[in-house]
């Protein structure tokens, strides 16, 4: 057998779409070496510690978003519900104690639902029906926080400071991350849900044929996006001890490029929360490497707009798309 028989050999004996699932890990790999070398404080157990708590909200915010990336959708109203569900927490927290956390929690799904809705009833496209959506949550929140951050008072924070702990050495939202990512990966993997969606994805004419229910498929993947947006901006509300209109605004742009840098196709169809979990990994490492190495923080956006083209360009699958416009 000769060198190339080998080769195909080795290829044919992997699994299919290996190489897309192992870029984003050798990546991580790499940038953590890079970065490492070039400044070793970055390697200390605490900053790592800070590296895994400030990556957690981000996954949960890009895992959500994730389900609806996979049918072929987009849900930019994630960072303005998450604001909306901070003020929430903020404002209901003296009144309601313990309550306000599911109250916050629900103006995430039924944002997420109406978007669903208009996505699905209306036929609006994805990114039309989100954007509004998005809009009118952004307002909302204006409107209850009277345009200003409301900060959580001692005793709220009696109801908040388990968000802030630490459990068996690493901080609690860490662990919240990784329940959430677990049962997301089971959602994705092993219900009708998940399956389901990656059907979509890969092609929705075919999903219908199938006698797949492609709207009520669409509307649960934005309220589940909905709801971790909602628990992120809770989770954000309770470790700056406020909750603020503007308080999630800049991590749009993060979320999603985690989603496509980890390797899920923008056209849907191919990826999933395990990719994800890579992708929020390294945004964060590329976010704080660029503290450690020197790196204008201002440039930030500017390199994770450029990760997105990248990561996209890479991924799509351009065989769903006859015109790209």
């Amino acid at each position: 057998m000769g060198r190339m028989g080998r080769i195909q050999s080795i290829r044919s004996a992997l699994p299919t779409g290996w190489i897309s699932a192992a870029t984003p890990l050798a990546l991580l790999v790499a940038l953590v070496l890079v970065i490492g070398s070039i400044a070793p404080g970055f390697l200390k157990g605490d900053t790592l510690l800070l590296l895994l708590a400030n990556t957690a909200v981000l996954f949960i915010l890009a895992a959500g978003v994730t389900g609806v990336i996979l049918i072929g959708g987009i849900d930019l109203s994630i960072q303005a519900i998450a604001s909306l569900s901070s003020v929430v927490l903020a404002q209901l927290l003296p009144s309601l104690g313990v309550m306000a956390f599911p109250v916050a929690l629900l103006s995430g799904v039924v944002f997420g639902l109406v978007s669903g809705i208009v996505h699905v009833r209306l036929k609006v496209p994805s990114f039309v029906a989100t954007l509004a959506t998005g809009g009118v949550v952004a307002g909302i929140a204006l409107w209850a926080a009277d345009g200003r951050s409301i900060t959580i008072e001692a005793d709220g924070r009696a109801y908040t400071a388990w968000i802030n702990g630490d459990f068996a050495g690493l901080p609690t939202v860490v662990w919240i991350a990784a329940v959430i990512g677990f049962l997301l990966y089971l959602a994705m993997r092993y219900t009708p849900f998940g399956r389901y969606s990656l059907a979509i994805g890969a092609g929705e004419p075919a999903a219908i044929a199938a006698g797949i229910n492609v709207d009520r498929n669409k509307i649960i993947a934005f309220v589940v996006s909905g709801a971790m947006a909602a628990i992120a901006g809770i989770i954000l509300a309770a470790r700056l001890s406020s909750g603020s209109p503007t308080l999630a605004n800049q991590l749009l742009l993060p979320a999603i490029a985690a989603v496509i840098v980890g390797g899920t196709a923008i056209t849907g169809g191919l990826g999933g929360v395990g990719r994800t979990a890579i992708g929020a990994l390294i945004i964060s490492i590329v976010r704080m490497g660029m503290t450690f190495v020197g790196i204008n923080i201002f440039a930030e956006n500017v390199v994770f707009g450029a990760m997105l083209i990248l990561a996209v360009a890479i991924t799509i699958d351009r065989s769903k798309i006859a015109v790209i416009k």
